[in-house]
């Protein structure tokens, strides 16, 4: 289904792998040490690797109105 399609999400085509890699380069004991961690990531998020990603989902929109519906890559 298109409209939940994480093809058609910036975060999750592009930002959350991102801040997957950087939260869990080290090993959290403590949730507080997690969210410290994942906070610090969304802090750091280069601005210029958003807007590429935002950019990108006109083109993601558009091979998903191509494949009808379908699936896309």
């Amino acid at each position: 289904m298109p409209a939940a399609s994480p093809d058609l999400n910036p975060l999750d085509y592009s930002i959350w792998s991102i801040l997957e890699a950087q939260v869990n380069a080290e090993a959290h004991d403590l949730v507080d040490s997690l969210k410290q961690a994942i906070m610090e990531a969304f802090k750091n998020l280069n601005q210029d690797m958003i807007n590429r990603a935002v950019d990108d989902w006109m083109r993601r929109l558009d091979a998903v109105i191509a494949a009808e519906g379908g699936h896309f890559e």
